[in-house]
């Protein structure tokens, strides 16, 4: 037991502890859940897939972003740092709810079981969405009306913005906002009024399938709480350049008269890639965040606990200093590091909020400034165990250098598969690991998830890949790659009772 006395204040005492109990839990994102029509949703599979959760004794669901995807289909890049995405939305229970019929969602279309096709998708989807609020308009639906208006009005900081940018995108041909007449670019406040009458109808349709996708996240997550599974959500630290946010916000933001980027988010080379990753995000107008005491940011994290219990943020070494790529550049080669205030936005974040569950995200080039920052709020970073077998330097993700306060994962979105990366790993890298495991290597994937387990990180985290043994083919994104990523899914038959007996004993016999 750490003694108080020891330390001169509770900050330097809390460094010692963590705010987590030991758990573990599976990575999945919703869009990869089974399901008949061709993407994963918050429907019975959801239920089903938390049901897994508890048969197995995992205590954490981690999903990525769930906001509505636009170019390149990242949940990464959204159209808002607050809207859910509706291709997530259950048609079946949307029959359930009344407002549609189960004629309403007969096609001859075919839906490919094991992949996501993001625009044949949207094409299918939308008008039955826009059937489902034609009904609901025209219904007599008294009770759910005013669900709908008392969510619209609570909502209506972001909502209001944002429906009205997805409605404005839609008049303009799906143009990046950038691209759209003066006016409107700018928010002159004529053109906002007019807009807003002529795109009337079309606005109350954008509120009306985030109110349909809110009830149903917050059903499922309420599924989920009540059986002890707690939701670890994802927010990307910063928001795509064509969205609401930028749009309606451009104070906060590092954009020139013509609301173009001065510079933009990437970072430099590293293990990914050889040139960076050039994200292409906007960057902060830190100065002007300070003087709302960070408004916006609170504002985003309280969101965020709405949908989830737990939040990872991603890029998190941003927060102390962040790669400035001049706007127009092909590479992130040229980009600079620039500080941030994140000792003073976690602070203004603390006295809003209070201690927060949040997990750092700081992978890459982690300098002192980072460690620090991290540390001062005791927010547990992240352990990769893949990058632990580099047998050509000794590295911090072997799991018997790990301090407790940590979340260990055998692979993120950002990985290959446990059995792609065993299968490409150099030869000595596989022995390192093999011998590290004592293992033969026939069943790699396991014993990353039992090296996983067995490790003092007080959380352990899995991709359901891994604990399917899927090879390369399931892997679900490449970084710097452009197109064919979020796309895998699994189906419901992929799941055994031998995976949910191995997970449940690992989970037994580690404490977890």
């Amino acid at each position: 037991m750490v003694k108080l006395s020891n330390y001169n204040t509770q900050t330097n005492f809390r460094r010692y502890i963590t705010m987590f109990e030991r758990s573990s839990g599976v990575l999945l994102h919703a869009t990869s859940l089974p399901g008949k029509f061709g993407i994963g949703t918050l429907g019975k599979e959801a239920y089903q897939f938390v049901d897994f959760l508890i048969k197995s004794n995992q205590k954490l669901w981690q999903t990525y972003p769930l906001g509505p995807t636009g170019y390149g289909d990242s949940p990464y890049q959204c159209f808002s740092a607050f809207a859910g995405n509706p291709l997530l939305i259950s048609l079946e229970t949307v029959v359930e709810d009344g407002l549609l019929t189960n004629s309403d969602l007969e096609t001859n279309e075919k839906f490919d079981e094991s992949k996501v096709d993001f625009g044949k998708i949207i094409n299918f989807k939308f008008p039955i969405l826009k059937k489902a609020f034609d009904n609901f308009s025209n219904g007599s639906f008294e009770l759910e009306k005013i669900k709908f208006e008392t969510f619209v009005k609570k909502n209506s900081n972001w909502l209001d913005d944002f429906s009205l940018f997805m409605s404005l995108k839609e008049h303009f041909g799906g143009k990046p906002w950038i691209e759209w007449d003066n006016d409107i670019k700018l928010r002159e406040e004529n053109a906002l009024r007019d807009y807003k009458n002529k795109l009337k109808n079309d606005i109350e349709f954008q509120n009306f399938i985030q109110y349909l996708f809110f009830k149903q996240w917050k059903k499922l997550k309420a599924y989920a709480n009540q059986n002890y599974i707690k939701i670890v959500g994802d927010i990307p630290i910063f928001v795509a350049f064509d969205s609401a946010d930028a749009w309606s916000n451009p104070d906060i933001f590092l954009f020139d008269e013509e609301r173009k980027p001065v510079r933009v988010a990437g970072v430099p080379p590293d293990y990914f890639s050889a040139t960076g990753q050039l994200w292409g995000n906007p960057l902060y107008n830190w100065d002007k965040l300070k003087e709302t005491n960070f408004a916006w940011w609170i504002d985003r994290i309280k969101a965020n606990l709405e949908l989830s219990d737990i939040i990872r943020i991603d890029h998190f070494r941003g927060f102390a200093e962040y790669w400035a790529v001049p706007y127009g550049d092909k590479t992130a080669i040229n980009g600079e590091w620039w500080p941030a205030p994140g000792k003073e936005l976690f602070e203004a974040i603390e006295a809003s909020l209070g201690s927060l569950p949040i997990i750092a995200e700081d992978l890459g080039l982690i300098t002192p400034d980072v460690e620090e920052l991290r540390d001062h709020f005791n927010l547990p970073g992240m352990k990769i165990l893949q990058f632990a077998f580099d047998s050509s330097e000794e590295n911090n993700y072997i799991p018997h250098s790990y301090n407790k306060n940590c979340v260990v994962y055998t692979g993120t979105h950002d990985n290959d598969t446990v059995a792609g990366w065993f299968e490409k790993a150099s030869k000595d890298d596989k022995k390192y690991a093999l011998d590290y495991f004592n293992s033969n290597g026939e069943d790699i994937c396991w014993d990353f998830i039992r090296g996983a387990w067995a490790s003092t990180a007080v959380i352990a985290i899995t991709p359901l890949q891994d604990i399917l043994r899927l090879g390369s083919f399931a892997r679900i994104n490449t970084p710097g790659v452009a197109a064919g990523n979020w796309q895998w899914r699994f189906k419901a038959e992929d799941i055994t009772n031998e995976h949910i007996s191995k997970l449940k004993h690992l989970t037994t016999i580690y404490g977890r």
